[in-house]
C-alpha cells in the first residue's frame, strides 16, 4: 500500500482513488475554472479557423451537429404550433359544449319547476274539491 501511495501521492477517497490519473476530477474549484475558460477559448477560435482549411472535421463536426440542433429546434416549434392550434380549438370545442350544456340545463330546470307547479296546482284543486 505504500507503494502504491507514494505513487499517486497523498491518500485518496472516493472513485476517484481508482480512476486513471488523467481521469480524475480536479481537486482545486481554480482548475475547473482553467479548464473551462480553455474550452470557451477553443469555441471562440472555432469560426476563425472557417477561414482557413475548410476541410477540418473539428469544424465540420460541429457544424453537422448544430445543423441537426437547429432541424431538431424548428421540428419541436412546428409540433408546439401544432399542439397549441389543436388545444385552442378544443377550447372552443368544449366552450360551446357547456354553453349547451348550460343552456339545456336551464330548460329542464324551467320544466321541472313547471312541472311541479301544476302538481302544486292540481294537488290544492283535489284539496279543495274533496272539503
Amino acid at each position: 500500500m505504500s507503494v502504491i501511495t507514494a505513487l499517486n501521492g497523498p491518500e485518496q477517497s472516493g472513485p476517484d482513488q481508482y480512476a486513471p490519473p488523467d481521469r480524475r476530477s480536479p481537486k482545486k474549484l481554480g482548475e475547473v475554472d482553467q479548464a473551462a475558460r480553455a474550452f470557451e477559448e477553443a469555441i471562440r477560435r472555432l469560426p476563425r479557423q472557417q477561414d482557413g482549411p475548410a476541410n477540418d472535421p473539428a469544424v465540420e463536426l460541429i457544424q453537422r451537429v448544430a445543423g441537426l440542433s437547429m432541424e431538431e429546434i424548428d421540428r419541436v416549434i412546428l409540433e408546439l404550433q401544432d399542439l397549441r392550434d389543436t388545444l385552442r380549438k378544443e377550447g372552443e370545442r368544449v366552450s360551446h359544449e357547456v354553453a349547451r350544456y348550460t343552456r339545456l340545463n336551464q330548460a329542464s330546470m324551467t320544466a321541472m319547476k313547471s312541472i311541479a307547479d301544476s302538481l302544486i296546482q292540481r294537488r290544492g284543486a283535489s284539496e279543495a274539491a274533496a272539503s
